[in-house]
């Protein structure tokens, strides 16, 4: 059976991630730092699954991770922070914790995927950016920069795992419907679907439909496929 890491899997994308690649017949371990009322409810959502806490800006709790999980063929790194701040109110201890998480939880993921993916000459690694990290988005700098870095880091490694049979892309959503926009009030999520060709925020689901398109393509690599209504073309 083929196996896959989903981190930040218990809600939103990653919990669509996860229901996906169960209807394929994956072998599903999703991780979470923290949120047991969500780790419960997605406990009962996809019983099929083994859902693992595990703070991913932690190296030793990654080890850890995939020193008890068997070599995915897939590793998703969804986890992720959000920060809405302007740049004169943003601590140096906000601006680190979210690279450590978004940026640097890919890195750690991906540097332990490697290590088991490698001699097995297979695999494929998918990392979620978002349209912020390629535009930039006022009042969210942090997470902007951290977003930017997935994206180049998945671009340099790609490059760097291609040639042991393994792809690295990226997923890059746009304004979707999701907790993490929750702080949104109906008037601002008006406006901002007027910004978008389509009309509407995007769905969870649609995101990991493109997150699962890339993971099982067997020569697409070192790419950033957006999914984002029309916002950025």
């Amino acid at each position: 059976m083929k196996t896959a890491i989903i981190t930040g899997g218990t809600r939103g994308i990653g919990l669509d991630v996860c229901r996906l690649l169960l209807q394929k017949g994956y072998a599903v371990t999703a991780t979470y730092s923290r949120g047991e009322e969500d780790a419960r409810r997605a406990r009962e959502l996809l019983p099929e699954a083994r859902f693992a806490r595990a703070d991913v800006s932690d190296e030793r709790a990654v080890a850890d991770l995939f020193a008890n999980t068997p070599a995915p063929d897939i590793l998703v790194n969804n986890a992720g922070i959000a920060l809405f701040s302007q740049v004169q109110d943003t601590s140096l201890g906000d601006w680190e914790r979210v690279m450590s998480v978004n940026a640097g939880g890919v890195f750690l993921c991906c540097k332990y995927a490697a290590k088991k993916m490698i001699p097995r000459g297979k695999g494929a690694i998918v990392n979620l950016a978002s349209i912020w990290g390629q535009t930039g988005g006022s009042c969210e700098s942090a997470y902007s920069a951290s977003k930017g870095a997935v994206i180049a880091f998945t671009k340099a490694l790609a490059k760097e795992l291609a040639p042991s049979g393994i792809s690295v892309n990226c997923v890059s959503p746009g304004a979707i419907d999701t907790v993490m926009n929750a702080r949104l009030s109906e008037e601002e999520k008006r406006l901002l679907c007027e910004e978008i060709p389509f009309g509407r925020l995007g769905r969870a689901e649609e995101v990991a439909e493109a997150v699962v398109f890339l993971a099982e393509s067997g020569y697409i690599t070192g790419q950033t496929l957006g999914v984002n209504g029309g916002m950025l073309i």
